[in-house]
């Protein structure tokens, strides 16, 4: 790969011959239409115009994935080709301007008419283009030092209900959590600014607590508030977060939107925790959207430290391989030079977690650098939130010491509740 152009690898699917596809998607995304244009010459076509680096044709399917009105008015049917491609972009289209990067590698794209499915499966950058945009405040080294958390996954959970708890009733439950012995909690991506609840309050009610716990034991519980909001209202929820001693925020990557969430980064010293809810619209179906990786290469050029994942054996649609491979892209470096680990961000765990997932989740990381967050898996411990955490804790020193789970158990009897309440049939 060249030094000034960036690639991006596609599964494309059409009747079409793919190489004629990843043509019109090479022009479309760069320096053509479907017509030549006025003042349009050779050579600006040679400078700005995207390359079809490579095509590696699969095997067909006897039916599209996806509609395509063109392609009906066209008449043109099966068999349905499959291809993955590689397109190199110039550097000099995108300057040093996440939207318009994104507009580029994941823009007009997906609605060729000319495809019946089409998925963005990996983004590769030289560093000088990396280094163009923002890194990871804190990252890894960070959190862990803002957490006093040295070795081994962060214990974390999540303020449940994510409704209904006024500001002075959320800091109740954070003081509580704190005193279980967590090391983060988060909030839940539905609070942002509830009339019940306003930020505001609840930022001054959640850090009071914090705080105490503090001059009370000396642990700085990292608490991710959901600022998520419109960008001037973000920036000034962000500055009252710090003022009040808080260490993170949460936002809705998705829905704040890259050049804010940037933006927010460049403003506030705040750890950010990234929340990628909504990302199944962009990856669930198979012939569609993108894979994590690319995803997470664009919020990564934000700045966040933090990036969700899902969980292992979790509530969601997620087979186990593509988290695993998730947690793997948020701890490899995004440019080409496999030495730059600066950009790399903690991968957080979630979604019906708790001690007994955790073997198989330090099975895919085990540095043990994420966020392991139970939300029932500590607060509906049958001995109670403490009891959750130390099962978990149990569980991490289980597998460091690799002592089978069920052995530990007999050591740990906050372990042995967990397995027997959640290991129990469904009913």
């Amino acid at each position: 790969m060249a030094h000034d152009t960036l690639r991006a690898t596609y599964l494309v699917e059409t009747p079409l011959d793919p190489a004629r596809v990843a043509e019109v998607l090479a022009g479309e995304q760069s320096s053509g239409t479907f017509v030549r244009v006025a003042g349009e010459t050779d050579a600006l076509r040679q400078r700005s115009r995207a390359i079809v680096h490579a095509l590696h044709e699969l095997e067909p399917l006897p039916a599209p994935s996806l509609p395509s009105a063109w392609l009906q008015r066209q008449h043109l049917g099966g068999p349905w080709r499959r291809a993955r491609i590689e397109v190199d972009f110039p550097l000099a289209n995108i300057g040093r301007n996440l939207p318009t990067l994104a507009a580029t590698v994941a823009g007009n794209l997906f609605d060729l008419g000319e495809t019946t499915g089409l998925r963005l499966e990996h983004l590769s950058m030289p560093r000088t283009f990396r280094d163009r945009f923002e890194r990871p405040r804190h990252g890894i080294a960070g959190t862990r030092a803002a957490t006093g958390v040295a070795e081994g996954p962060l214990v974390g959970t999540i303020i449940k209900p994510n409704v209904g708890l006024s500001a002075d009733e959320t800091g109740a439950l954070v003081a509580e959590l704190c005193r279980a012995g967590v090391d983060f909690i988060k909030d839940d991506e539905c609070c942002g600014d509830p009339e019940h609840a306003p930020v505001a309050d609840r930022i001054r009610a959640v850090m009071a607590a914090v705080r105490a716990h503090r001059d009370t034991t000396g642990r700085q519980v990292m608490v991710a508030i959901n600022i998520s909001d419109e960008h001037d209202a973000m920036l000034r929820h962000a500055e009252l977060l710090q003022r009040e001693g808080g260490t993170c925020a949460m936002v809705s990557m998705n829905w704040t939107g890259p050049a804010s969430v940037q933006a927010l980064r460049r403003a506030s010293d705040l750890v950010l925790h990234g929340h990628r809810n909504g990302y199944g619209m962009w990856a669930r179906h198979p012939a569609l959207g993108m894979d994590f990786q690319p995803y997470a290469a664009l919020w990564r050029l934000t700045g966040v430290d933090h990036m969700h994942v899902h969980g292992l054996a979790g509530k969601f649609a997620q087979d186990d391989s593509e988290v695993k491979a998730s947690a793997r892209d948020c701890l490899a470096p995004l440019s080409i030079d496999a030495t730059d680990h600066a950009d790399v961000v903690m991968p957080a765990f979630s979604s019906g977690q708790w001690a007994g997932t955790l073997s198989a989740t330090l099975d895919a990381v085990p540095s043990g650098d994420l966020l392991f967050m139970c939300g029932g898996g500590i607060l509906a411990h049958p001995q109670g939130a403490a009891a959750g955490v130390a099962s978990v804790r149990a569980a991490w020193r289980a597998w460091r010491d690799g002592t089978p789970l069920q052995q530990a158990a007999n050591a740990s009897p906050e372990l042995q509740a967990a397995l027997a309440f959640f290991e129990r049939p469904a009913v």
